[in-house]
């Protein structure tokens, strides 16, 4: 947590997939990590590591030849090093300056060879490792979309400001507007309907294409107030709310329009078709 500079993750074997793995996942949850192979670590790759790092080493038997040269440039140069490894007598535990003694579990392997719980192990205590400096961090929703902006992850973290649209584009009329006017509103919005505020820009209700077929197959005359027909109370979001939070109440009440307010007021629209093509769901 209190490195000022880099994790380097090292391991060798199926202990190295394992590192890899981990230094993803440290990567994009907050904490500054690289994956070193041990066995490019004497031929230079070691000049990654600087002074304000500090080295992790994977290695379930604690005694794998590749990680020497490591071992000896992290004590020659003061480096941290911190040892994961199920032998607490191993060269690995013994060289480490903090070591993680894993449980020495038996292998899922029929010859009990191939690493499977082991590794599993590993993998665990990596992803602990992970939450728990998510969690001292503070580490947000918003700080994840940062690192994972695109595919159908970056997605479900988009908030609704991200896809609203906002100032003129938003379709909007007052409670006295009448019907004629509201419609010529809506088509010039495109969004399938209008906002209802009042004189503080407050949303009051929503009047859609679907309230329009209702009213005209009333009989209304076009010249009546749209406020008489509108939906009340009409259904908002925040702009700060996830996208997918929008979509799951549109789903939730069969409607493809949110409009969006702040302190009560409309500051802009959502709609569905706009959700659906940024890939939420």
């Amino acid at each position: 947590m209190n490195v000022r500079g880099r994790l380097i993750v090292t391991g060798m074997g199926k202990s190295g997939i394992v590192a890899r793995k981990m230094t993803a996942t440290l990567t994009s949850t907050g904490t500054p990590a690289l994956f070193m192979h041990p066995a490019d670590a004497g031929h230079g790759d070691l000049g990654m590591v600087t002074p304000d790092d500090i080295v992790l080493m994977l290695s379930h038997s604690g005694e794998s030849n590749e990680l020497g040269p490591i071992i000896q440039y992290c004590k020659r140069f003061g480096i941290p090093l911190l040892g994961l490894t199920a032998r607490g007598e191993s060269t690995v535990a013994s060289a480490s300056d903090v070591c993680v003694l894993l449980p020495a579990v038996r292998e899922a392997c029929p010859n009990e060879l191939a690493p499977t719980t082991s590794t599993t192990v590993q993998m665990a205590f990596g992803d602990a490792l992970a939450i728990a400096l998510m969690e001292m961090r503070g580490f947000s929703a918003d700080d994840f979309h940062k690192f994972h902006p695109n595919g159908r992850l970056g997605a479900q973290l988009l908030k609704v400001h991200d896809l609203m649209a906002a100032g003129e584009a938003v379709p909007r009329v007052r409670e006295d507007a009448s019907l004629l006017d509201a419609t010529i509103e809506m088509t010039r919005g495109r969004l399938g309907g209008t906002a209802v505020i009042n004189q503080n820009g407050e949303l009051i209700g929503a009047f859609t294409d679907g309230d329009l077929r209702r009213t005209v197959t009333g009989t209304q005359q076009l010249t009546e107030a749209v406020g008489r027909f509108m939906t009340v109370p009409p259904l908002s979001v925040g702009p700060d709310e996830l996208a997918s939070e929008a979509i799951r109440l549109m789903h939730l009440h069969n409607i493809t329009l949110l409009f969006v307010c702040e302190g009560g007021r409309l500051v802009g629209a959502v709609h569905m078709h706009d959700l659906l093509h940024a890939g939420v769901a």
